[in-house]
């Protein structure tokens, strides 16, 4: 899985799972070329690879042992982590929202990786459970819509989405759609604390927190919920109820697309031809959870864009774990956390291989991205669940 040698990166990780699903135990060698896979020599997933242009090296026994051995030498920062089960996965999205509306559908089809579509009514029922992991699709869960309101309040999608959602929350007894998405936010949150493993991209990482912190408060405005908000909105926010962030200040103005200060998309100032962030480098032996989430063939990622892009530190909790960053600009791209027995992942933009996706622009076509840096951070997630816990070092 290095750079030089391996032609698909993204199918590669739709092998790995398919290895899993077939029986097969798959070995994670962190940092050894790229984070590469070891799978005992079977006919179907050679073919598999063969079918799916996946670069792979056949080797013996002796050899592999050897490759072990040199992953196991307390002067390289490498492990070797049992992937066990193929995890079950769901994602949160909207039944009519098209795969290319969310990188993380986007790549779970090109890699050929299996899911299950929840919405509302799934979540609010108690279907989580079933699932190891959830994503959760670019979504606004303080019940503004996204905030399109200002640009799009006249555009047929955007009224068909309010009377959608209108709908929804009418159909389960809430009289507002926060009300609604709050309790869906609070099952995805005890989903979390009973041991399930959340990933969020773009507004789906603020706007969860926002929700939560606001239980119990009016944050919306009269374009949202007909009723204006509360004065004190600001000063009620509760931040202990908050995975990641905390002391931000909410975009109450409705014609500003923006939520809070979470998001440093207004602040940045950061030129396309420049903007990269960076991802750390753990301990494979002592840290091998945000090894894993970091696992790339270069520690160097393209930026992207996205109604939430990036997250200022100043608001980060002490507790949130920082996996990528942009130092210049103050800012986290990539960063994760415990609550529970589970773990949540927030990853800043909307689409790695589309610097600046608006509204209308055209499905990214991922066989051109084969290679892609920053859809590989996605499938670690993806993987993740099916590690085999090691008991932690001392």
């Amino acid at each position: 899985m290095d750079a030089e040698s391996q032609t698909n990166h993204l199918k590669a990780y739709g092998v790995a799972y398919a290895a899993m699903k077939s029986g097969l135990m798959v070995d994670w060698l962190l940092n050894y070329k790229g984070g590469s896979f070891g799978i005992d020599q079977v006919e179907s997933i050679e073919r598999m690879c063969k079918l799916r242009n996946v670069s792979y090296t056949v080797m013996s026994d002796a050899q592999y042992s050897g490759v072990l051995n040199d992953i196991a030498n307390p002067d390289f920062n490498g492990d070797v982590i049992k992937l066990e089960k193929a995890p079950k996965i769901a994602v949160y999205t909207p039944p009519n929202k098209e795969p290319w509306d969310d990188a993380v559908t986007l790549v779970l089809t090109y890699a050929e990786i299996p899911f299950d579509k929840v919405y509302d009514d799934e979540v609010l029922a108690g279907d989580l459970p079933k699932y190891d992991w959830l994503h959760l699709h670019h979504e606004d869960f303080t019940g503004q819509y996204g905030k399109f309101w200002a640009s799009y309040r006249t555009a047929a999608w955007y009224q068909k989405d309010q009377r959608d959602a209108e709908a929804m929350a009418a159909k389960h007894g809430y009289k507002k759609v926060s009300q609604l998405k709050l309790d869906v936010a609070k099952k995805i949150r005890d989903f979390v604390a009973g041991g399930g493993f959340m990933f969020a991209m773009c507004s789906a990482t603020d706007s969860y927190d926002i929700a939560l912190a606001a239980e119990g408060v009016d944050i919306c405005e009269v374009p949202f919920d007909g009723d204006p908000m509360d004065p004190n909105a600001q000063q009620k926010l509760d931040f202990t109820k908050c995975f990641a962030f905390k002391d931000f200040k909410l975009e109450t103005n409705p014609y500003i697309y923006e939520y809070s200060d979470i998001d440093n998309t207004n602040f940045r100032k950061v030129p396309k031809n420049i903007d990269y962030f960076t991802l750390f480098t753990f301990s494979a032996k002592f840290d091998p959870v945000p090894c894993m989430l970091c696992q790339d063939h270069t520690t160097t990622i393209k930026g992207f864009m996205g109604q939430t892009t990036a997250f200022r530190k100043e608001v980060l909790k002490s507790s949130t774990l920082v996996m990528g960053d942009m130092k210049p600009a103050n800012e986290a791209r990539y960063v994760h956390g415990e609550f529970g027995k589970g773990t949540w992942t927030f990853y800043g933009g909307h689409d790695p291989e589309d610097y600046e996706h608006r509204v209308g622009d055209p499905p990214t076509d991922l066989s051109l991205h084969p290679n892609s840096p920053g859809y590989r951070l996605i499938l670690n997630n993806v993987l993740f669940p099916a590690a085999k816990k090691k008991p932690r070092k001392t």
